[in-house]
């Protein structure tokens, strides 16, 4: 299990991660820029929704990574 395509597949799933994390942190910036208070709500908490997923995976990702280099 512990494959080259294990690993790259692994790499590449955490730079989703990483890529959708700083999305939603740029989503979260944006949405104090808005000026109508139900599109400040709906993308405020869409953004912390994205944030909060994204993170998980992340930390998931890099707990099996690190789980995996611990084995070899």
């Amino acid at each position: 299990m512990s494959g080259i395509f294990w690993w790259i597949r692994q790499v590449l799933l955490t730079l989703m991660g990483c890529f959708f994390l700083v999305f939603g942190i740029q989503l979260l910036m944006a949405a104090y820029q808005l000026k109508d208070p139900f599109y400040f709500i709906m993308t405020f908490f869409s953004s912390n929704l994205i944030i909060l997923i994204s993170a998980t995976l992340l930390i998931g990702f890099v707990y099996r990574m690190v789980r995996m280099y611990k084995k070899t």
